[in-house]
């Protein structure tokens, strides 16, 4: 008895003394916990972008607190959120009651998002999104600012501003078409994953697409496809599209659809040029992935490397150097964790509201652009701030076997166009057909 009664005692001794080193190694450590879809490319960059940027914090000295420097540990959440929203909110919640976190980034698919935003916010875990771009994510800290006050947008920017975005580039396309179809105006057609997220762009191009200028872009629509956003097979929505006599391709697809039908497109030369967004069409190895086929696909990013601001074309660098990869939008973790450093230091303090209040003072260039939070007296309060000389988003294609900027330019102003930018080219086929050549 007395044998297993010292054995317990040391044993008891020896678990205090472990639990007693953790939290001595914990003690200048501030957990960030990492959240998506980690089997898919959207979850990836999550990862890889967070990856990158505490690399470079915690090599410069990590966060600095009043006398104290705390170094950023990363805790990885698959959320399956593409496949599972209740997936998704067991691993937040997982992050913050499991895991320990002190903040969250990260997060793709709205549904899934709008599910682990309530478990955040009543933790009241400072949640820094970098995935989802619906308007009711950040309509919410306006309703109710002390419970939703914990979210900010990193990007992309908000579903209305992607409108206006994708409006812009498909308008630069628009012309390029319409210069071969004139006096017709172009036909396009809309294609668009059948999820949340892309309904409210599916119903303002159907709308502005046909409505005369200076209401509309006066193109003719020949009609709307919304396949799963899984879906590997749109040959016969390809093949409807192309007898409808489109000439033109509006995409709304951010998941794995978009290696399907972009090598669908390509491989049959459906005679429409495909333009929108297409996030699968973002990643460096889309041309393998879609056998060559994916050349000449255009896209809304947020990444290309091009002179955004000083810092873009070296985070652009270092980001394929290290992962072998180009950083598409859900690399924007990358931005949030200096965001959310700037705004520790700043507030001088790890209180989550001393941090609310810094984060709403940002005001700090990084590799998408000048990153301000809109205001609290706006209809989208902690949403990341689109303009011109802040974050606008870039159109990108496939040229030649490279990912070029094409979008802003000078055609469809935006009154920016940033060195590096190339012009926008048809699809030779495409151009064939308009020609008759």
């Amino acid at each position: 008895m007395k044998i297993a009664i010292k054995g317990a005692i040391i044993l008891l001794v020896a678990s205090l003394v472990v639990m007693a080193v953790g939290c001595e190694e914990e003690e200048d450590v501030i957990k960030i916990g990492v959240i998506g879809p980690m089997t898919y490319v959207q979850g990836e960059h999550h990862w890889y972008g967070a990856t990158l940027a505490a690399e470079e914090i915690n090599d410069a000295g990590g966060i600095t607190v009043g006398d104290e420097s705390y170094e950023i540990k990363l805790v990885k959440r698959d959320s399956n959120e593409i496949l599972s929203v209740t997936d998704a909110t067991s691993a937040m919640e997982r992050l913050i009651t499991v895991d320990n976190v002190d903040f969250v980034v990260g997060g793709f698919r709205t549904e899934s998002v709008l599910a682990m935003q309530p478990i955040a916010m009543d933790h009241e875990t400072i949640f820094l999104g970098a995935g989802a771009s619906v308007n009711e994510l950040c309509e919410r800290v306006a309703e109710d600012y002390e419970q939703y006050k914990y979210w900010f947008r990193i990007t992309p920017v908000n579903g209305t501003n992607l409108v206006t975005i994708s409006f812009m580039l498909t308008g630069m396309v628009a012309q390029n078409v319409g210069a071969l179809t004139y006096p017709e105006p172009p036909k396009i057609a809309i294609l668009a994953e059948n999820m949340a997220w892309a309904d409210p762009l599916v119903a303002a191009a159907q709308a502005y697409f046909a409505a005369p200028p200076p209401y509309g872009m006066g193109l003719t629509v020949v009609g709307t496809w919304r396949p799963s956003q899984t879906a590997t097979d749109v040959t016969v929505e390809l093949g409807e599209i192309e007898a409808a006599g489109a000439n033109m391709i509006y995409t709304v697809v951010s998941g794995p659809l978009g290696v399907a039908y972009t090598r669908q497109w390509g491989e049959n030369q459906i005679t429409a040029a495909s333009v929108g967004i297409n996030v699968e069409a973002q990643k460096g190895d889309f041309l393998d992935v879609t056998a060559g086929y994916g050349a000449y696909e255009t896209t809304l990013n947020t990444y290309a490397r091009v002179a955004i601001t000083d810092e873009t074309i070296d985070f652009f660098d270092t980001f394929v150097d290290r992962f072998g990869e180009i950083p598409i939008y859900t690399a924007g973790t990358y931005d949030a964790l200096y965001v959310l450093k700037d705004a520790i230091e700043r507030a001088d303090s790890l209180d989550s509201d001393d941090i609310v209040t810094a984060l709403e003072a940002t005001d700090l260039s990084g590799p998408a652009g000048r990153i301000v939070f809109m205001g609290t007296d706006t209809d989208t309060p902690h949403d990341v701030f689109w303009s011109p000389g802040y974050v606008t988003g870039l159109g990108v294609q496939w040229q030649d076997g490279e990912l070029v900027c094409v979008w802003p330019n000078p055609i469809e102003a935006l009154g920016v166009v940033y060195e590096g930018t190339v012009n926008y080219v048809l699809p030779p086929w495409v151009e064939a057909a308009l020609t008759g050549q």
